[in-house]
């Protein structure tokens, strides 16, 4: 990918993107020729990230495959402050022991989508640590409040007379500050950071760097709900350290209409390859959930390997069936010419499914026979009489197979 041009790889940095601030200065850098910085941070707040939190590594790693420099930024620093974006009270601010214990397991999740060889981590307690008051001073003196109360989320608690603390507006200069450390060229934040972004720009400037970040927003990932955006507190996320089973299970619960942001936010595939998908199901080629079985075996076996996620979708797929069972099933007595087991396309006849064997072979041989939900499609293949199952033939024909309703001629 890093021999694309700077045109076709703004297309690919675009996909999903809401803003970029702006896509002209973006352009003009890539077509400097060199590996770009691209930054990204994040507060070690909560132990576990959720795929809400993976639209930004999923946009990082878009640049790394374009052969740009990703530093990922690990706020132990900010982290001990609060970020008071999107917020109607104070933050609690974490200790040093919580923020680093979260950085840890923070650091082991995000290279199941970034490369790590092309991954520079950081904490920002390297350089915002070593600060004197002086620093600190300077650095407050190049903001002013009237500019943090154009901020939303501050305006509305200072209208509403909420307490706004003075550490609350130093938040934003100190992430700012991170990009000044790293000389960042491009930062990437959800839609709620607009602001800090933005004083990023205005910070970068008052230190002395000419051609300041270029600033892409992205969308916040709306939860299972399909209403509000994943959160831990809204319980509509779907974590990344969830077990494959249970992962896959909420990636099939989420509505229809909103996989295929899903699919532009969190996978590599092209907006030409998600729009083929679409058309593919508005014309009834493909049926939704099939597409949306694709999505949760591409993020399972992102995070859990290909096997974990081929053994999730068996998984669902035996208790989505079961779900679809009537409440009563019939317990045919079968008899059979000896005990153990019995041709599939015998049993179909004998239980009376099919008019003849004949046609009980035709009906496996397309498709129409499952048992526990999976089919089969081997009209001879030896069923166990041993074991409680259920058969189901065609949509609507069930019957339950149970052990001690099975008779031996005489």
């Amino acid at each position: 990918m890093g021999s694309l041009s700077p045109e076709e790889q703004l297309k690919l940095i675009k996909k999903g993107v809401l803003e970029i601030i702006s896509e002209e200065e973006l352009l003009e850098k890539l077509k400097e020729g060199r590996p770009l910085i691209v930054k990204a941070g994040f507060d070690p707040t909560a132990p576990d990230l959720h795929l809400g939190h993976t639209v930004l590594l999923q946009k990082l790693r878009t640049f790394q495959q374009l052969g740009h420099t990703v530093y990922f930024i690990i706020g132990d620093f900010t982290a001990m402050i609060g970020d008071p974006s999107g917020r109607d009270k104070t933050r609690p601010p974490l200790t040093k022991e919580e923020v680093l214990k979260n950085a840890e397991t923070y650091k082991e999740q995000v290279f199941k989508i970034l490369d790590l060889q092309k991954t520079i981590v950081v904490f920002n307690s390297e350089w915002l640590g070593s600060m004197s008051p002086e620093d600190l001073i300077r650095l407050t003196a190049k903001y002013t409040v009237a500019r943090m109360l154009e901020r939303d989320d501050f305006k509305k608690r200072f209208k509403e007379n909420v307490p706004i603390y003075i550490h609350e507006f130093i938040y934003p200069l100190l992430q700012a500050y991170d990009s000044v450390a790293i000389k960042a060229d491009v930062e990437l934040g959800g839609s709620d950071q607009r602001f800090n972004l933005l004083i990023g720009r205005d910070i970068q400037k008052e230190y002395g760097i000419e051609k300041p970040q270029i600033a892409i927003l992205l969308p916040l990932l709306v939860g299972t709900d399909g209403v509000k955006k994943m959160s831990k507190s809204y319980g509509n996320y779907i974590g990344i350290t969830e077990p494959p089973e249970e992962m896959f299970g909420k990636v099939m619960s989420i509505p229809d209409e909103i996989m295929w942001d899903y699919w532009t936010l969190l996978t590599d595939l092209t907006e030409e390859e998600i729009e083929k998908m679409k058309k593919d199901v508005e014309s009834g080629t493909v049926h939704p959930m099939e597409v949306k079985k694709e999505l949760a075996m591409y993020i399972v076996s992102r995070f859990h390997g290909e096997e974990a996620a081929i053994k999730a979708k068996e998984h669902f797929e035996r208790v989505f069936s079961k779900r679809e069972l009537p409440e009563e099933i019939p317990e045919p007595e079968i008899t059979v010419a000896s005990e153990g087991k019995i041709p599939l396309y015998e049993l179909v006849y004998k239980i009376g499914y099919a008019p003849s064997k004949s046609e009980a072979r035709r009906i496996i041989k397309g498709g129409g026979v499952k048992i526990d939900g999976n089919k089969i499609t081997d009209p001879y293949a030896e069923i166990d009489l041993t074991k409680e199952f259920v058969l189901q033939v065609g949509k609507r024909k069930f019957a339950r197979i149970k052990p001690e309703k099975i008779k031996v001629e005489a």
